[in-house]
């Protein structure tokens, strides 16, 4: 399950001067703007294009573990070629609640 930050929440125009939070857990946050896909692991591992992705990006150093317990989702994040992967145990659902209930000022 893909879920696209784009377009999401809050109008363009009123998140201009404020930066908005997504709480990935384990008190990890990444600032929403940059997150660029929400993923669920069960769903999305079976194909092996996302397998060889995953593992590419863990030996280049790019995975984070978020989750003290089986991640549950992914959440691609970054900006340019300064991409990050975060393995969290929350469910891609949980995500994209936090990420609808944004405020302009604030953590999620």
């Amino acid at each position: 399950m893909l879920v696209s930050m784009q377009n999401r929440g809050l109008p363009e125009e009123s998140r201009r001067g404020c930066e908005v939070y997504i709480h990935l857990g384990q008190n990890v946050i990444v600032p929403e703007a940059d997150v660029i896909g929400i993923f669920d692991l069960d769903n999305t591992t079976g194909s092996h294009i996302t397998r060889k992705f995953l593992s590419d990006a863990e030996k280049a150093g790019s995975v984070i573990n978020v989750s003290d317990e089986l991640p549950r989702s992914f959440v691609v994040s970054g900006k340019d070629k300064d991409i990050k992967i975060y393995l969290s145990q929350l469910s891609p659902q949980t995500l994209l609640k936090r990420s609808e209930t944004m405020q302009p000022t604030g953590f999620l």
